[in-house]
């Protein structure tokens, strides 16, 4: 009986890492701040036909509202209820979603915050996306409902119940981190409500979790709360398919005198994403049998090596992904940067690259959807007016495109398929959209034929699927390489697309021998190549 139990652990543990993404579709794409409405539009006109896997949509349940500063980004990670109507829609708006998306074989993972509610100072009232009564002081959220006895004061065991020392494990998992309300995970009513919420949007359709704050969890609560999910919606799943579970483990030490800063200016605030970059004594890897875990290393790293930064240079990775000291594969969600390190809420801080750097940024995302390492993430972000007092983005808590009374604008689309009003939409350009593309091509095949100069010229392919050739050095690029495809002429995806019988940007021809010549200068706007089996004339 034992053996039996813990091989339905084990089989459980297995399936809570796999996207259960549909039709050859390997990548998520986060629509940061999106409305309900606006993503039910995208999946069906432009990530559907480009083979998109899914979206990560912001957290959907009842949220505070914050009016000073003007409706921030953060206020989203500050729960009042699981009632699950937020400035992104109603109930009845996230439902159609839903099930718009998996119609076109599009999946939908929900931002779900169960570390805590709001911040202690949160007030009274019902200044809250629902307009649900709720008081922080007394740490009442009729809604749910909790109340004073189910969050971890009595086990905290600093001062003023806020964590202190991030080296203290106990601190880390059972104190408030910047007032944020902590949640007793380890009583089973609080389990028992948490796992209501996610059953709640698994019967919507949902098909899966990025689960925030994951470190200041204990791993046996969060054991407990996946145990009792339900199977995902048979509807548009196998029967017997386990939710997609991808955590999110952060290392606050490094940036607490930034948070500390924030706190004291702001009030209320989000839990900030900083990775585990060792030297704590919660690690990631505690974290890896109950689904996969966001690997901030990687991010760090690639703008390091993008920018050229402390001597690093693109031909050091051939050894990239565990080589590197990354987390098995099978066990990274990973991404270029994410809603919280683009705002330098992160370790790695400036060496993050965002869309600030457009042409950079391409290239690790180019780099980061041919390689095979990892579950890969594409953001999409909105602008706002960076201004910056000591190194410090003193903007970065803006929240997205708003109407005058804090209603969050529609995305938008330009006739050239870009976005408007403030949306950048990075997922819609053309050389992120192609390497999206590109990796469902390759999906399953090596990395091989790696070539390098030594220096900041890279080539490497995925078996006879596809080959990716990057120029990051100063000067121009001119060689000939054995890319494994079978002959013809090719169109590259980078430059333009194949429309038709032609190609729209750069042509490769592939000799009988699989080689092609690939001629790249260090000024083009996108110094980088990539050519794959669909895009063969």
């Amino acid at each position: 009986m034992k053996l039996l139990i813990l091989a339905a652990l084990v089989g459980l543990c297995l399936a809570q890492h796999n996207p259960n993404t549909k039709h050859n579709r390997t990548s998520i794409v986060h629509l940061f701040e999106w409305r309900w409405a606006d993503i039910a539009e995208e999946c069906e006109r432009y990530l559907a036909p480009n083979g998109y896997g899914g979206v990560q949509i912001s957290p959907p349940s009842e949220s505070i509202v914050v009016s000073n500063p003007w409706h921030p980004w953060w206020q989203r990670y500050q729960p009042i209820s699981y009632n699950l109507c937020s400035r992104s829609g109603t109930e009845e708006e996230l439902k159609d979603m839903i099930t718009r998306c998996n119609n076109v074989g599009v999946n939908i993972y929900v931002d779900a915050v169960i570390n805590h509610m709001c911040g202690a100072s949160g007030g009274e009232g019902t200044h809250s996306s629902c307009g649900s009564y709720f008081n922080a002081k007394n740490e009442d959220f009729p809604s749910v409902p909790y109340s004073s006895w189910d969050f971890n004061d009595d086990k905290c065991k600093t001062p003023n119940e806020e964590i202190e020392s991030y080296g203290d494990i106990f601190q880390v998992r059972d104190c408030r981190l910047v007032s944020l309300l902590d949640l007793a995970l380890e009583k089973d009513y609080v389990r028992g409500k948490v796992a209501e919420y996610l059953n709640k949007l698994i019967d919507l359709g949902v098909a899966g979790f990025r689960v925030d704050a994951c470190k200041h969890m204990w791993p046996g609560d969060l054991t407990n709360v996946y145990g009792r999910l339900k199977t995902l919606n048979t509807t548009w799943f196998s029967p017997g398919t386990k939710p997609f579970i991808y955590q999110e483990v952060s290392a606050s030490h490094q940036n607490q005198s930034y948070l500390k800063w924030l706190f004291k200016a702001l009030t209320q605030m989000t839990v900030f994403q900083v990775i585990d970059l060792g030297g704590e004594p919660i690690k990631a890897s505690e974290y890896f049998e109950l689904g996969r875990v966001t690997e901030f290393k990687y991010s760090t790293k690639l703008g390091k090596v993008v920018r050229k930064w402390d001597k690093e240079k693109l031909s050091y990775l051939k050894s990239w992904g565990e080589g590197w000291g990354f987390m098995p594969s099978d066990k990274a969600m990973v991404f270029v940067d994410n809603h919280d390190n683009q705002r330098g809420h992160a370790a790695g801080g400036a060496s993050v690259l965002t869309f600030w750097d457009s042409r950079l940024y391409k290239i690790a995302a180019g780099i980061m959807l041919a390689h095979p390492y990892g579950v890969t993430r594409v953001m999409s972000s909105y602008h706002w007016d960076r201004h910056f007092v000591n190194g410090k983005d003193q903007n970065d808590w803006m929240g997205p495109p708003s109407n005058a009374n804090g209603s969050t604008k529609p995305v938008p689309i330009n006739p050239d398929s870009t976005c408007g009003d403030k949306w950048i939409c990075e997922h819609r350009w053309r050389q992120i959209r192609n390497m999206v593309i590109f990796r469902n091509v390759v999906d399953g095949q090596p990395l091989s034929n790696w070539w390098d100069n030594g220096n900041n010229q890279i080539a490497f392919s995925r078996g006879s699927k596809g080959f990716i050739v990057i120029n990051n050095d100063d000067w121009a690029m001119d060689v000939t390489l054995n890319t494994s495809l079978p002959m013809g002429t090719y169109c590259d995806v980078i430059s333009g697309d194949k429309s038709g019988s032609s190609c729209t940007g750069k042509q490769v021809s592939v000799a009988a021998d699989g080689r092609a010549t690939f001629s790249i200068s260090n000024t083009d706007k996108d110094p980088f190549i990539a050519i794959h089996a669909d895009s063969k004339l």
